[in-house]
């Protein structure tokens, strides 16, 4: 079983975070420039299985896409292209930046490195890749009666 790989896109820095080996836990990764993501991934794919990409997918308040899935859509047209053999799930990641900060906040982490965006991005793709991995489990454990 390979481990699932949580990604928050930005135009200057993409968010990274992954599963254990077992798929229960998300921790945060790296954050990267996005010019950086290829190599990066080629390399990890050289000592790690990713068994599926969990992309943070924007959405607004009418749960309709926002203005900046015109950059997130050619990234998962290049990662399909690129990686086909590795599925891609899509998860809303409104407020996830805002749940990183209070995570921070909570974490007891001091106001000047709350400022880091490259940890903000860390988390968020944690929180997206957890949302997801909690989501798939309840199905799971759903049953009818």
């Amino acid at each position: 079983m390979g481990r699932i790989l949580g990604i928050d896109y930005g135009n200057k820095r993409i968010g990274l975070a992954v599963t254990d080996p077992l798929q229960m836990f998300a921790s945060p990764l790296i954050t990267i420039g996005t010019s950086e993501f290829d190599k990066y991934i080629d390399d990890y794919l050289r000592t790690e299985k990713i068994d599926a990409f969990v992309l943070g997918y924007p959405r607004q308040l009418n749960n309709q896409p926002s203005e900046s899935v015109k950059y997130i859509d050619p990234f998962i047209q290049k990662l399909k292209k690129k990686y086909p053999e590795i599925t891609i799930h899509c998860v809303d990641e409104r407020f996830t930046s805002q749940m990183a900060l209070r995570s921070m906040i909570d974490g007891g982490v001091k106001k000047g490195n709350r400022q880091d965006k490259s940890m903000i991005d860390r988390i968020s793709a944690s929180i997206i890749l957890q949302s997801w991995l909690d989501s798939r489990s309840k199905r799971k454990s759903d049953f009818k009666i």
